[in-house]
């Protein structure tokens, strides 16, 4: 006799399926591709294990201008993809793609991290997972380390976080934790947040007139970390975190999308940061027209172009 189907805890459609015995079935992000040289951009990228216990690894890219040895040392960018803490990797074809044209616009380079995922690891595991590969990379900023790449090519007086969505919570809360705990190794100048995946008990903006989609952005925070208190967790809202105020950079750039259900998180962020007495400063860049990561869906439609642009002159 088949067995019966396990009873479903959660379904985003097209996405990810959760079932209450606690198998997951994931339909986006699975594809994976091998590090390589670029053949369009130049950019060469390898992957690296960052904890040999956890299996967090990172993959790493320098632009095609490290093979001049009479260039100086390039900022470095640790970048955290998104997926709702739950889908997507940092070797999947969007994100590989995403960042070779990223650090060969910024001309930057790339630290990705592939942190563990949740609902098999549910949060605080990828903030710790990334945690853990933002001290493995400033291991470097003295000449030595295991990857060559980074003691060879990087300026660590120039450091910054970037992520979209899901990995734009975790640079926040990675920018977080350097301001409180100030760890030797390098100077982080700042983060880009993209499409910031952060809620709130209240409903404001555009989450009023869609109920059903804020409902399910507050669940798949449940799903990812199940121990919360809820959507004014300060993990999930910046706006009830003591600490924003200790952001250990001087600069935040935020990027949002006009039909974007987040559009108004990331205006309340900026709202929040500036408010907390936190002394940078903060921009807000938004894309007329366009909706939740647009740029990985289409990435040459000339919104995305120059969001790359932008994020490039960011960090130079």
């Amino acid at each position: 006799m088949a067995s019966p189907t396990p009873e479903l805890l959660f379904d985003l459609p097209n996405f990810m399926r959760v079932y209450k015995d606690g198998t997951v079935e994931r339909f986006v992000g699975t594809e994976i591709v091998p590090a390589s040289t670029d053949p369009t951009t130049g950019v060469r990228s390898k992957d690296a294990v960052i904890d040999q216990e956890t299996g967090v690894s990172a993959r790493i890219y320098i632009p095609k201008t490290t093979a001049n040895p009479n260039n100086k040392k390039l900022p470095l960018l640790v970048y955290f993809h998104g997926g709702g803490f739950c889908f997507e990797t940092a070797v999947s074809p969007t994100y590989h793609h995403h960042l070779n044209s990223l650090a060969a616009e910024a001309n930057v380079v790339v630290v990705s991290v592939d942190y563990r995922r949740a609902p098999e690891h549910p949060l605080p595991a990828a903030y710790d997972d990334s945690w853990a590969a933002i001290k493995w990379a400033a291991s470097h900023s003295k000449g030595g380390g295991p990857e060559v790449w980074l003691s060879e090519y990087v300026d660590f007086d120039r450091l910054f976080f970037a992520g979209d969505s899901a990995g734009a919570n975790i640079a926040h809360h990675m920018g977080i934790r350097v301001g409180s705990e100030n760890p030797d190794g390098f100077k982080l100048a700042g983060i880009a947040l993209i499409h910031p995946y952060f809620g709130g008990e209240e409903p404001i903006g555009g989450e009023r007139d869609n109920a059903a989609g804020k409902a399910m952005g507050d669940k798949l925070w449940l799903i990812a970390c199940p121990t919360s208190s809820g959507p004014d967790d300060p993990l999930f809202n910046p706006g009830k975190d003591p600490n924003i105020s200790k952001m250990g950079c001087g600069k935040v750039l935020v990027f949002v999308g006009e039909k974007d259900m987040l559009r108004d998180r990331g205006w309340y962020y900026k709202e929040e940061l500036v408010k907390s007495g936190w002394g940078g400063v903060v921009e807000v860049m938004e894309a007329e027209g366009e909706n939740h990561v647009f740029h990985l869906i289409n990435p040459t439609c000339d919104n995305a172009v120059a969001m790359l642009k932008r994020l490039a002159a960011f960090m130079n």
